[in-house]
C-alpha cells in the first residue's frame, strides 16, 4: 500500500520522471546529488517504489536519526542503515562487507555527506565501491526539470582524482532544490 502512495505522489502530485538506464546489476553504490535539501530524501523514497526497488536500494543515514523512538525502527523498515559520522570507526569496511555479503543491494547514498554547500565529496561512496568491486551509478535529482536521472555508470579505476572530476562535472549541471548550496 505504501508503494501504491508513493508511486502515486512522485507521478501525479509531484509530477517527476525518470530517465537514464535501470541498471541491470545486483550490486552498485548509487550516489545520489546534488543533495541541497531534507527533501532529496523523499524523493528517493518515492523514487524507490516506482521502480519497485525498495527491497534491493538501502540508503545511509546519521546514525542520530536512527535513535529517535519510533522513527528510527520505521527509517530501518525502508531499508536505512545507521552510520557514526562523527568518529573514524571503518564505516567504508562495514559497508563494503554489507554489499560482499548481500545478493542484491544498490546502496544509495549522497557523497556531499551533508545538504550544506560544500566545495568537495566526501570519499567514502568511492571506497566503498572500489573496495566492493561494483559500479558507481551516478543518480541526479534535478529539480528544476523534475526528473531523476540514471546518469554515467562509474567504474572506480582506483585514480580517485581523475574519477571524481568526472563525477563532479555529473553533479554541477544539474539543479539542486535549493542551486545555491549545489556544486557549482
Amino acid at each position: 500500500m505504501v508503494s501504491i502512495i508513493n508511486k502515486f505522489i512522485f507521478d501525479k502530485i509531484l509530477s517527476w520522471k525518470i530517465s537514464g538506464n535501470i541498471p541491470l546489476e545486483n550490486k552498485m553504490v548509487f550516489a545520489v546529488g546534488p543533495h541541497t535539501s531534507n527533501f532529496d530524501f523523499f524523493v528517493g523514497l518515492f523514487f524507490r517504489s516506482k521502480l519497485r526497488m525498495e527491497n534491493q536500494i538501502k540508503f545511509i543515514g546519521k546514525a542520530e536519526l536512527f535513535q529517535i523512538p519510533l522513527f528510527g525502527k520505521f527509517l530501518r523498515n525502508l531499508g536505512g542503515i545507521p552510520v557514526v559520522r562523527s568518529q573514524k570507526n571503518n564505516t567504508v569496511n562495514y559497508l563494503v562487507d554489507l554489499i560482499n555479503n548481500s545478493d542484491k543491494i544498490f546502496l544509495s547514498l549522497f557523497p556531499e555527506g551533508t545538504r550544506g554547500k560544500v566545495k568537495k565529496l566526501k570519499t567514502g561512496f568511492y571506497y566503498i565501491a572500489l573496495n566492493s568491486k561494483v559500479p558507481i551509478q551516478l543518480v541526479g535529482f534535478d529539480f528544476k526539470k523534475k526528473i531523476v536521472e540514471f546518469g554515467e555508470k562509474i567504474i572506480p579505476s582506483g585514480d580517485i582524482d581523475s574519477d571524481m572530476k568526472q563525477i563532479v562535472s555529473y553533479y554541477s549541471k544539474l539543479n539542486g532544490k535549493n542551486p545555491e548550496k549545489g556544486l557549482k
